[in-house]
């Protein structure tokens, strides 16, 4: 049978959400970098054809 599970303290929760936040903020970050250097033409990693 299964058995309950310990609660989590509210401030660890904290923890862990904000440390997915973070992730989540730098993956956001570099996504936004690489479209906005698509858009304007200064991407080595990408070729566009225009």
């Amino acid at each position: 049978m299964g058995v309950p599970k310990k609660r989590i303290s509210i401030s660890k929760k904290c923890i862990r959400k904000n440390i997915w936040k973070k992730k989540a903020y730098w993956v956001a970050l570099k996504a936004f970098s690489l479209a906005k250097s698509l858009s304007t033409g200064n991407s080595r990693s990408f070729f566009v054809r225009k």
